[in-house]
């Protein structure tokens, strides 16, 4: 059964089956010993060393997963510190705040309210993914025997951290004396709870900023929308609210807070790309030479800016566990994802919904544009967007994509294939396998649409079935 919700870089399922209580003691079990056996390998001991930080979000099913999860690692012989029901990236900010062994966030993210899951951090809050920790936590979580429950000496110790993160995350924001008006879709997620305790009620909590809040109940665990701000119909409303209240900005997060997406002033949906660009310009104001981090399927526009700001561009693939390993192996200083995940050095080089509005807002209102305007000379390609294909023989369409095209022009490997011939016929796209699905996955962009067009169409028999949204 554990089999089943073990997944790539998480571990997800609907609750209760597979996902219950017994398989989060199981869960707990492991992780706390996983987590305890890595604190000791690095030969560190502090008086935090045997704890761990547990969070929650607000789904149903949460706090009863999060009890029994705790149960486990106490009966592992760790010690938990409970810091209630928070967003993702406060349980990474605890887990160095606090100096701890490590951490697990309870949450499913972006999927449908039947769904639960365990995002677990170790020490610094490194991520753990199959290949970096939840294999071995599959293995211990298979092994552990109900005969162990009650067998541990670890405490559990309640903690209220917000003030602290507060302070950290407002410390990456400055409105240079400018007002600002945001309209935030908390999507019925963890924002909800996150941004009034940091930002304060409709944003009072922030000299010269206003908050219009959408959808920000979170105590039923239901949504509105699809916690998922990468769909655009999710971005409907906000779009609509920008409009009606001539909002500066929009801003959608998804359910657990460490993403979001933005809209400009006139409800156009931004790209996390251009807005990666707009972001590292306004970093590399502060520290030029800085590294900045972007993955492979950002626009070309990504790192002909990043250079022209005087930066270094650190192209890197899909994930948030090679993004925030690219971070802290390259010193660089901000990072991006087409998938909203934004990540900060001076976040520990992880990734933060919280801190990413507060650098967001920090550049619109110090760039003294209108959001489509600076975002403008940014989008200056023609892009496809991800576009899925349905395919059972996915390795044999990469190796016809290389026989296709690998002799025009420079190919790379570095996650899935990637055809680059920008400079001679003014296109370039790459294909990746999804690691769960048969499926397939093309970005492509090109110096003009009439250029996208073609080579779609030229490409997309070659990779199977289209999925159509």
């Amino acid at each position: 059964m554990l089999g089943k919700v073990f997944k790539a870089y998480d571990i997800r399922g609907t609750y209760p089956d597979p996902l219950n209580e017994a398989m989060a003691w199981q869960i707990g079990y492991g992780a706390g010993h996983y987590l305890l056996g890595e604190a000791r390998t690095a030969g560190e001991s502090t008086p935090m060393m045997k704890n761990i930080v547990v969070g929650h979000d607000m789904r149903r099913s949460s706090p009863a997963l999060r009890d029994a999860l705790i149960k486990g690692m106490i009966d592992a012989g760790a010690s938990v510190v409970d810091i209630g029901m928070v967003d993702t990236p406060m349980v990474y900010f605890a887990v160095n705040h606090l100096d701890c062994a490590g951490g697990v966030q309870v949450t499913a993210s972006h999927n449908p309210p039947q769904y639960n899951g365990f995002k677990i951090s170790k020490r610094k809050a490194k991520p753990v993914g199959e290949t970096t920790g939840l294999a071995e936590i599959r293995k211990q979580a298979a092994m552990a025997e109900p005969t162990l429950k009650g067998s541990g000496k670890g405490r559990v110790e309640k903690r209220d951290l917000w003030s602290a993160y507060r302070e950290h995350v407002l410390s990456f924001l400055d409105l240079d004396g400018r007002r600002r008006k945001v309209v935030v879709d908390a999507s019925n997620g963890m924002a909800g709870t996150m941004v009034p305790k940091v930002f304060g009620k409709k944003g009072t909590g922030v000299e010269g900023l206003e908050i219009v809040e959408l959808y920000f109940e979170n105590s039923k665990g239901q949504f509105v929308h699809e916690p998922n701000p990468l769909v655009a119909a999710n971005l409907r409303d906000l779009q609509a609210k920008v409009i009606e209240e001539k909002a500066d900005f929009g801003v959608c997060f998804d359910g657990d807070a460490d993403r979001l997406m933005i809209v400009d002033e006139k409800g156009q949906i931004v790209g996390c790309d251009h807005l990666t660009a707009l972001l590292a310009a306004w970093f590399l104001g502060r520290e030029p030479g800085a590294g900045i981090v972007f993955d492979l399927r950002s626009s070309k526009a990504v790192e002909e800016d990043i250079r022209a700001a005087r930066g270094q561009p650190i192209r890197c693939r899909v994930g948030h566990v090679f993004m925030k390993a690219a971070l802290a192996e390259q010193g660089a200083m901000f990072g991006g994802e087409l998938s909203g995940h934004f990540y900060f050095r001076d976040n520990f080089n992880a990734d933060s919904g919280a801190i990413a509005l507060a650098v967001v807002l920090t550049a619109i209102a110090q760039g003294g544009k209108a959001v489509s305007r600076l975002i403008a000379p940014i989008a200056r390609y023609a892009q496809s967007g991800e576009i899925n294909f349905e395919n059972e023989h996915k390795d044999q369409a990469l190796a016809r994509l290389l026989d296709v095209y690998g002799e025009r022009g420079e190919i790379d490997e570095l996650d899935g294939v990637t055809v680059d011939c920008f400079r001679r016929e003014g296109w370039w796209a790459n294909v990746r396998k999804s690691n769960t699905e048969p499926l397939l996955r093309l970005n492509l962009e090109a110096k003009d649409k009439a250029t996208m067009a073609k080579m779609a169409g030229e490409i997309a028999p070659l990779l199977g079935k289209r999925v159509e949204h």
